[in-house]
């Protein structure tokens, strides 16, 4: 996840509505039965299994260690697809197939930072994804520092000719809430900047860790103003520029960047399916996304989303009996900078999105389910009770209206495809988001097979309910553009 919708996106925007949403805290009594009682018999079977063990990190390794990092256009993203189609179609999927989608290349170069004055000092940064590079030799300036956007409007002509330093804290959270008040700067901040005569920008890494891995993650730029060039400090080095500014004195610093655009390329949307009985035609959609920056190798952002809807659809793939409808599995093109591979979804498949009764994305990485959101016309709510009660001994204890589903799948809002999303333990996840410490050994296999066992029971529960979901009401369809 990276680029930021209203009022944010990737894993986290289905976190963050759903936390500011009313919480139910479940009801020991049980509500009167809304799925088939061989359906929540089912249920239960999967759900126990999995939390015994599942090939969910399997997955995750095998998609890392063959592909690496998965930024869009690049031979790691040609590699991801490959290695997802195989998988698929190795595992037993029907209708595999890899569904073209052009995307947006961006490129990231040379990276190198000092202070200047007061004192000499090497920094680490890196690239903000999308950003421009600086000029020949690099650019050099004094730091002006700001903890918000709103600082830097009040600042206003001070920021002319100079760096623009946002020193915004991210806070530690279970539920990673704190993402959504921290992230404008490295959304906007460039934007805001240029905007005030700025020449340049730096921010501090949106993210929880004291390492010296700087965050990356996507900035977006205005047609009206200039673009300037844009990078993340490792947080203790943002803590250096913060202690230098407080001597009183000026502070600068000299920051390259060879990062830039490069022409569109060809990705796909790998996708497959566990076919259903007599509605196979409906579609309840599991999403993750394919790609990743191009620090780390993407191994919680988002690799472990695509090892848990792979997995969960492999079991139900092989019980005896498949559900009703259809369970389908869509690995995304380029989540982190575009959205390319949802929105071409979405317009590809825009005759048969009457047909998708349910959708959810895994994007929120590792962590084991806490809670569940849901967006649906209100009749659906019996059957979204009886779903989250089945996962209420995994640890899935809130059940919050409002979800936003995921970013890949936000389009699908607009045609009335009742969202869902799981709530993670998210307390280190922002230590390792959109950095080089992304990798493989992060992974918590017993908390993914977790994640594994909520999808799974609701993936079969929503392919095996008597009636599909009711779907999201006409005036509730509306969607902020990314």
């Amino acid at each position: 996840m990276s680029r930021i919708p209203f009022p944010t996106r990737g894993p986290l925007l289905a976190v963050l509505l759903a936390c500011a949403a009313m919480t139910v805290v479940f009801a020991a009594s049980d509500p009167k039965a809304a799925l088939p009682a061989e359906a929540r018999k089912t249920a239960e079977a999967l759900r126990d299994g999995a939390v015994r063990g599942t090939r969910a990190a399997e997955w995750v390794r095998g998609l890392t260690d063959t592909a690496g990092h998965r930024l869009a256009g690049s031979p790691g993203d040609r590699l991801g697809v490959a290695w997802a189609t195989e998988t698929l179609r190795a595992q037993g999927f029907a209708n595999v197939r890899a569904e073209k989608v052009m995307v947006k290349v961006w490129k990231r170069g040379v990276e190198t930072g000092e202070v200047t004055a007061p004192h000499r000092h090497r920094l680490v940064l890196t690239a903000l994804g999308g950003s421009v590079a600086t000029p020949e030799g690099g650019l050099e300036a004094e730091v002006l520092e700001v903890p918000s956007l709103e600082a830097l409007d009040a600042k206003g002509e001070a920021a002319r000719g100079k760096i623009v330093f946002f020193n915004k804290r991210m806070e530690r959270r279970s539920d990673g809430a704190d993402y959504v008040r921290a992230v404008d700067v490295r959304s906007g901040g460039a934007a805001r900047a240029a905007k005030h005569g700025a020449v340049g920008v730096l921010i501090r890494s949106i993210g929880t860790d004291d390492t010296r891995h700087p965050h990356t993650g996507g900035t977006r730029y205005e047609t009206t103003v200039p673009k300037i060039p844009a990078a993340a400090l490792a947080g203790p080095d943002a803590d250096l520029l913060e202690r230098l500014g407080r001597l009183g004195g000026p502070v600068r610093v000299r920051f390259t960047l060879g990062c830039g655009d490069a022409p569109a390329a060809e990705s796909a949307n790998v996708i497959g399916e566990i076919r259903g009985r007599e509605a196979a035609r409906e579609v309840v959609l599991l999403g993750a996304h394919l790609d990743s920056w191009d620090v780390g190798t993407g191994a919680v952002d988002d690799a472990a989303g695509c090892g848990i809807v792979i997995e969960a659809a492999r079991l139900i793939g092989q019980l005896p009996r498949p559900p009703r409808r259809t369970i389908r599995v869509v690995l995304f093109a380029n989540e982190e900078h575009g959205l390319d591979g949802g929105n071409a979804y979405a317009r590809d498949h825009a005759a048969e999105l009457p047909l998708h009764t349910a959708a959810l994305e895994a994007d929120s990485g590792t962590g084991a389910p806490l809670g569940m959101s849901w967006t649906a016309g209100a009749a659906a709510e019996p059957v979204v009770k009886e779903i989250a009660g089945l996962l209420e001994p995994i640890g899935v204890r809130t059940l919050s209206p409002g979800s936003f589903g995921g970013a890949d799948i936000y389009q699908l809002r607009k045609a009335g495809v009742p969202l869902f999303s799981f709530q993670q333990d998210m307390l280190r996840y922002f230590d390792l988001h959109h950095t080089d410490n992304d990798t493989f050994d992060k992974i918590d296999p017993h908390a993914l097979d977790r994640m594994v066992a909520a999808v799974a029971v609701f993936a079969h529960s929503a392919a095996s309910a008597s009636h599909p979901f009711a779907r999201i009401p006409e005036d509730q369809r509306q969607i902020t553009p990314f």
